[in-house]
């Protein structure tokens, strides 16, 4: 009798035991309880195993399908209320359609949930691998609040010194600052979804009038900025042996009145400009005056359209008591006709 009591005794602290491994959360009821829908955010899946399993592997391998599965709960409600639009904006008087910078369904499917915590148990009895992946809601918005926070201070950072760089002229690099808010508010509207996906909607963390405000400003900079024309320059200018940047940078004015903004990289510029010049003696001269021309090639290349739009040749005759003198007046003299020649085909 003593033995069959301590037998049952033995059992009984052996399945106490093992109840206790088993965790509470391979329960629906236990789940429920445990991490309750309205606190948290979950993802629940099990596998059976083949004799040939690892079961380490698996459990690693269920381990991220159970996030994936929380992800995708949330990836279906962001995709049921994400839309896109175009709308109108003004500029310089004139409507101009454009696109959002609304976060897409395929932007905002990419958001990844931070703040997840994944369990796994295998039952050898079973032989089935179980995995719980859980976050709370309340870690999970205040993480991706103060992620939007910090994507609307970028955000800003970078349209003040396009605005400023827009104001000294320096358009190319104003738009290289513009474009890269876009991305920025792409982020933080995937961030806006999954936060209303989540119901954590109030307005101070969505900050949906700041975002719309950066939108706006933005949208109609860029759209400014595109109406110039953006040009790279490549020269070579000679006075008699001595470089020179006469032309060049006169001819730059010039084109600068007229909407043109020069850019450091080929890659950046909608037409490459290339101009040489150099000054030789016409043979015509006295002990007072003497006479030189300057010999100038101007070619006008376009990425756009892969092709040279212009290319032409001119001889500018200059006078002075010197013939350095001469050849910078001819060099000066010749600006305003290679300007005449070149502005139809950069007005179109």
């Amino acid at each position: 009798m003593k033995r069959y009591f301590l037998t049952l005794c033995l059992a009984a602290c052996a399945l106490a035991l093992f109840g206790q491994g088993a965790p509470r959360w391979l329960d629906r009821a236990g789940r429920e309880q445990m991490y309750p829908s309205n606190v948290f955010l979950t993802g629940f899946v099990s596998e059976t195993l083949r004799p040939s399993d690892d079961v380490a592997q698996a459990r690693e391998r269920l381990k991220r399908e159970a996030q994936k599965e929380l992800s995708e709960n949330i990836r279906l409600k962001i995709e049921g209320a994400t839309q896109t639009s175009d709308k109108s904006v003004q500029v310089n008087g004139k409507e101009q359609i454009v696109s959002t910078y609304d976060a897409s369904v395929r932007t905002s499917s990419n958001v990844e949930i931070v703040g997840i915590t994944t369990d796994a148990y295998f039952d050898s009895r079973k032989n089935v691998v179980y995995a719980f992946a859980y976050a709370n809601k309340y870690e999970v918005a205040g993480y991706y609040k103060a992620n939007i926070a910090m994507l609307v201070q970028q955000a800003g950072s970078l349209l003040h010194t396009a605005e400023q760089l827009e104001q000294s002229g320096e358009k190319a690099k104003a738009r290289k600052q513009c474009e890269e808010i876009a991305p920025l508010l792409s982020k933080a509207r995937a961030a806006q979804d999954l936060l209303t996906a989540i119901n954590a909607t109030d307005s101070e963390g969505l900050q949906q009038a700041q975002l719309e405000t950066l939108h706006n400003k933005s949208t109609q900079m860029l759209a400014r900025l595109a109406q110039g024309v953006y040009v790279y320059v490549e020269s070579s200018e000679e006075i008699f042996g001595a470089a020179s940047s006469i032309i060049i940078n006169k001819l730059k004015s010039t084109l600068a009145a007229n909407g043109c903004s020069f850019v450091d990289e080929p890659a950046q510029a909608d037409l490459k400009l290339t101009l040489t010049a150099k000054t030789r003696k016409t043979g015509n001269e006295n002990s007072t005056v003497k006479f030189c021309y300057a010999d100038v090639v101007v070619k006008l290349y376009s990425n756009s359209k892969q092709k040279v739009m212009f290319n032409d040749e001119l001889a500018q005759k200059g006078s002075a008591t010197s013939y350095e003198a001469a050849g910078r007046k001819a060099m000066e003299s010749a600006v305003p006709k290679i300007a005449d020649k070149l502005m139809p085909w950069i007005k179109n």
